[in-house]
């Protein structure tokens, strides 16, 4: 659980406790209302890599059968998926990985990687790749339905840099004529230095990390809980994605003039996960992708905005198209695309008030 001392809050990380501290925000620019009146601190954390298995995890944390099946087939995916990319060869094209007789790209095998686990589980009903965005049929006696991008950022793994694997997990077997708010769960998983998973579900309270430990073995590794986060606290740390929408969107503009002149740290990498969850993982910050008219929105509702925000706000940070919570955007078809915002709720509310909802950033299902 979180904890407050001295008007601080703590994140419990695996068996310790970290304090978040976090810095003024500091001068506010002309459009921006929003003030952050708490004293200078230092952020610290902790990572204990010690705690349960993810089997283990689940069953103490009481999580219905149906539902558990369903995410261990996810993180059986991700493992698989993990071993994919570390072996990957690349050129200055594509990456690519050795699947039987055949040879694959490695985002188009993450996609049939995620589809095999997920057959073979027994309680999907319905699933939807962002590689394919439409609703594929698995099995009829499935209690569980699964969006997922199988591997967003891969035009950067040539690079080297973390891409990730997203993913959400509603009741029943319809994928679109829903929202976010009716998640069963979600998750980010990472590929970097290390491999982890961020996960969140609904009755469950908190985000949480799972960090896939190798044995070594032909099984690849397994994931064990280490982290817990309960909170998102105000700090100069932020992500802009589709910043040439800053070109012909004043409103971007002036937040992305407010960040520089306010002394924000710039971490972005242009990988959409690791920009993301770092603000669980920091325990500050800010990311966000507006539209333009030149720059549209481009991030699916149903693959990435709404799986993103329902893990964020179960972490305690805030999300927003820029009007509401991304979780109430209606989920009419797999096209439905938005930009969005997650961070701590002041971020957010400044990007409300600098960049809200123009008419050419309302939710679409254009391509």
């Amino acid at each position: 659980m979180a904890a407050f001392v001295n008007g601080v809050s703590s994140v419990r990380i695996g068996s310790s406790t970290a304090s978040s501290f976090c810095g003024n925000v500091g001068r506010v620019a002309v459009r921006s209302s929003i003030k952050v009146a708490a004293p200078k601190r230092r952020f610290t954390t902790v990572m204990a890599a010690s705690g349960a298995a993810l089997e283990d995890w689940l069953m103490n944390n009481e999580v219905k059968s149906e539902l558990s099946t369903t995410i261990r087939a996810m993180f059986a995916a991700c493992k698989e998926i993990s071993y994919k990319v570390r072996t990957a060869s690349c050129d200055k094209v594509a990456c690519f990985n050795d699947f039987g007789d055949e040879q694959l790209a490695i985002d188009i095998l993450s996609d049939k990687v995620i589809f095999e686990n997920l057959t073979n589980c027994g309680t999907c009903a319905t699933a939807s790749s962002e590689e394919v965005p439409k609703e594929v049929p698995i099995s009829e006696n499935g209690s569980y339905s699964v969006a997922f991008d199988p591997l967003d950022g891969s035009s950067i793994i040539d690079t080297n840099f973390s891409v990730g694997t997203i993913y959400g997990i509603w009741p029943g077997s319809k994928l679109t004529g829903i929202t976010g708010r009716e998640l069963s769960a979600s998750g980010l998983c990472i590929y970097g230095p290390r491999t982890t998973m961020s996960l969140a579900i609904d009755g469950v309270e908190g985000a949480h990390e799972f960090l896939l430990m190798d044995d070594f073995s032909g099984r690849h590794g397994s994931w064990v809980h280490v982290a817990e986060f309960f909170s998102v606290a105000e700090g100069k740390l932020f992500a802009p994605g589709n910043l040439r929408a800053a070109q012909d969107n004043d409103g971007y503009k002036e937040l992305i003039d407010y960040y520089n002149s306010n002394k924000y740290q710039l971490r972005y990498t242009g990988g959409m996960v690791p920009d993301v969850n770092q603000i669980l993982v920091k325990g500050k910050g800010v990311f966000c992708n507006p539209a333009s008219p030149t720059a549209k929105a481009k991030l699916r509702v149903l693959y990435e905005v709404a799986p993103i925000g329902f893990l964020m706000e179960a972490g305690g940070a805030k999300s927003s198209e820029g009007k509401q919570s991304v979780l109430d955007i209606p989920i009419d078809s797999t096209e439905v695309k938005s930009q969005c915002c997650f961070g701590s709720e002041n971020e957010v509310k400044r990007f409300e008030e600098m960049v809200g909802v123009p008419d050419f950033a309302e939710t679409s299902v254009n391509p």
